[in-house]
């Protein structure tokens, strides 16, 4: 590595990858453990000859995150090839298909029912006249799978965080979950690597992770549910969702020039470093011992201070926009906000 890159300056290090080959942008990706393929390598490399420059690592790492699976889901807009009930059936953008075709089909049913959806941290459903209700659901296995009790945490705790994100900042009041693990009496021997945890420790650390996040910013989880299943003993589903209420006015919110940004939460950490781009990878043996810092650590304290803040600002109309620092950080929430100011 030493090769390719320039001495380090105050801030950054310039990456020389206008001449290299493929295999060895590949090895830049696993260095710095981008998560980003032999061709998504070669994308850039073209991109920076165009622009007459190297790229930085800050760079790279911004990229990275943005084109993450964890972050751009691009599995689930690729065409997906599988044996179904009646032999191989192709599916053209699984999102597409099964997400975003569904609901505009109820969208144009009950045009007043789905009041927003697709573009804001989370979707937002008429509850009557003067409120809305909206949802946000995603999983968080692989930090689960590392660290069950922390990884459920920031689980839950990041789909409250995008409900305070929604709108000018809807109030969550409620959480719901489904767990997919490996059966709790699977035989220890019948695990074939020494670093996976054993599907009741993870279970048990899920559940006590979910909970006590919860109920320590005061919001009850109201619903759940629990499959176990061989297929889910090396890799756990973990399923975290929140509901929240809005005034319809403030759902809409509108970035302009000149307004000053606010940072709001705990403080920033060694830990949760390369959450997106280690989230976008397969676990290996190593995963265990190289991978412990990208799990973030929960704070439910400081989460529930910050909401009080949000709340307060919005109702004293001090909100013009409002968004979530996710696993992408400054880099994603910036991009969000500034994507129609530039």
């Amino acid at each position: 590595m030493d090769r390719i890159t320039e001495h380090p300056t105050d801030f950054y290090r310039r990456f020389k990858i206008s001449d290299l080959s493929p295999g060895e942008l590949k090895e830049i990706s696993d260095f710095m453990k981008l998560s980003l393929s032999e061709e998504d390598m070669v994308e850039i490399q073209n991109i920076y000859a165009d622009w007459g420059r190297e790229p930085t690592d800050v760079e790279l790492e911004v990229i990275a995150q943005t084109w993450s699976e964890h972050c751009k889901h691009r599995i689930f807009g690729a065409t997906i090839e599988h044996d179904g009930p009646n032999g191989p059936e192709t599916v053209s953008s699984l999102f597409k298909t099964y997400i975003y075709d569904v609901t505009n089909r109820i969208m144009e049913k009950k045009p007043d029912f789905v009041l927003s959806c697709f573009h804001d941290n989370a979707g937002f459903i008429k509850l009557d006249d003067e409120l809305a209700v909206c949802l946000k659901a995603e999983t968080h296995n692989h930090p689960s799978a590392l660290e069950p009790y922390a990884g459920a945490n920031t689980g839950i705790g990041g789909v409250i965080r995008d409900i305070l994100g929604a709108g000018k900042g809807a109030k969550p009041f409620a959480s719901l979950d489904v767990f997919c693990f490996g059966p709790p009496d699977t035989s220890p021997e019948k695990i074939q690597s020494e670093d996976v945890i054993h599907p009741l420790g993870i279970m048990r650390g899920v559940v006590r992770g979910v909970r006590d996040y919860g109920n320590r910013m005061g919001i009850p989880t109201v619903s759940g549910a629990v499959q176990f299943d061989d297929a889910y003993i090396y890799n756990p589903l973990v399923y975290c969702g929140t509901a929240g209420v809005i005034p319809i006015p403030d759902i809409d919110k509108e970035m302009s020039s000149g307004l000053k940004v606010i940072a709001v939460g705990g403080r920033t950490g060694r830990d949760g470093i390369k959450g997106a781009t280690f989230s976008s990878a397969a676990l290996d043996t190593d995963s265990h011992e190289e991978d412990q810092s990208a799990v973030q650590i929960g704070n439910p304290i400081e989460e529930k201070k910050a909401a009080d803040f949000v709340l307060e600002a919005r109702e004293r109309g001090l909100v013009e926009f409002v968004t979530d620092c996710g696993a992408g950080g400054f880099s994603s929430a910036c991009g969000e906000m500034l994507e129609d100011v530039g």
